[in-house]
């Protein structure tokens, strides 16, 4: 097995653990970093969120648990487990959890 810049690769990994829950935080876990795009699960405690902001290419979003509202170019979406979004690249996007949430990130830069 090896390991760059990011988690072990070619063992299995539970999604559900790779980030957990912190009392008023947002964590994230990279599971891989690569020139052409990254993976990171992050954890978001209720009320926690990213400020808005926009990136030069797409990104995916997979929520694993619990709930967020995801605002891109002021329409704003309540996405739980289970449900994708894909945030388009050079658009405003912000999120916050209405409850605790688990995502998986999944951004491409080609």
């Amino acid at each position: 097995m090896s390991e760059k810049k990011g988690v072990a690769t070619g063992e299995k990994l539970n999604l559900d653990k790779l980030a957990g829950y912190q009392e008023g935080a947002v964590v994230s876990k990279t599971v891989l970093d690569k020139p052409v795009g990254t993976i990171t699960a992050f954890a978001f405690d209720a009320g926690e969120g990213l400020s808005e902001h926009t990136v030069p290419y797409d990104a995916f979003v997979q929520v694993l648990d619990g709930e967020a509202e995801i605002n891109i170019e002021g329409k704003v979406q309540t996405v739980g487990a289970g449900e994708i979004v894909i945030m388009p690249a050079h658009k405003p996007h912000s999120l916050r959890a209405v409850k605790r949430f688990k995502m998986l990130l999944v951004m491409i830069r080609a």
